[in-house]
């Protein structure tokens, strides 16, 4: 797909989702192509949640407690 500057910085959202999906886009200037919007790989992944289940293994009884840097701002 092809888009003309004008069209791109009035659609750029639309156009991000197209190259996530994989498709090429063209930006041009006159009809001259200048640029290639193209996703990074691994950007568009969601992340996963509950990887980092298991890893805090205890918490110390006075871990929401107040800090005594920050005494002065209650």
């Amino acid at each position: 797909m092809q888009v003309n500057i004008h069209e791109a910085k009035t659609h750029l959202s639309k156009l991000i989702r197209r190259a996530l999906a994989g498709e090429e886009v063209v930006i041009a200037k006159r009809r001259q192509p200048m640029v290639r919007l193209v996703a990074i790989p691994g950007a568009a992944d969601t992340p996963k949640l509950g990887t980092a289940r298991g890893l805090i293994l205890r918490m110390d009884d006075d871990f929401d407690d107040p800090l005594p840097d920050f005494a002065g701002y209650e």
